[in-house]
């Protein structure tokens, strides 16, 4: 399914800069009928030469058809993220994409910081941090820039535009797992 969801977001991405692209949507549904249930994704997009992240949207919820979810967040996350410019024509050799398939979000109860610590899995779990009306997720991967547990959070924290301690306040945590599919 890697290639078909990889080549779903680039089309995507094609068509909102009016490019010529050549994707089957109609055989690629028939070929993966799972693209046609409700499911949540971000995709990711990273420029050379050094990945960096070039833009990153998506949904936690699954609301509606998975293929409809992976082209209106590859679009947004070309276009609309609002960190960075639209992405350019010029631009399009030097991307990769990344597609990343949310399970439903699960709250985690936990007593205190420490219990939290135990419960988390670094590297496996994608967080939603909600705190009064707040909210901010990370990703799996993102583990991998912040691998230590207090820079994850305190980073998160700030995503959401909390103090980076926000942890103290016990915010509502949930866990996700992702299935990543990459350029």
């Amino acid at each position: 399914m890697n290639d078909i969801v990889i080549a779903l977001a680039k089309a995507a991405i094609l068509v909102a800069l009016n490019q010529p692209e050549d994707f089957d949507l109609e055989h690629a549904l028939k070929t993966y009928p799972a693209l046609q249930n409700n499911g949540a994704a971000f995709v990711t997009i990273n420029k050379d030469p050094n990945e960096q992240l070039r833009g990153c949207i998506g949904s936690l919820q699954a609301y509606r058809p998975l293929y409809k979810d992976i082209i209106m967040n590859a679009q947004a996350a070309a276009l609309r993220d609002p960190r960075f410019l639209p992405l350019s024509l010029e631009e399009l050799d030097q991307i990769k994409i990344e597609v990343s398939i949310l399970s439903e979000p699960q709250v985690l109860q936990y007593d205190d910081l420490n219990d939290l610590k135990n419960k988390v899995v670094p590297f496996q779990d994608g967080i939603v941090l909600k705190l009064r009306d707040r909210q901010a997720t990370y990703l799996p991967q993102v583990w991998e820039q912040l691998p230590q547990f207090d820079d994850f959070f305190s980073s998160l924290c700030m995503k959401a535009n909390l103090s980076n301690d926000c942890l103290s306040q016990h915010p509502e945590i949930s866990t996700y797992t992702v299935e990543k599919y990459k350029e």
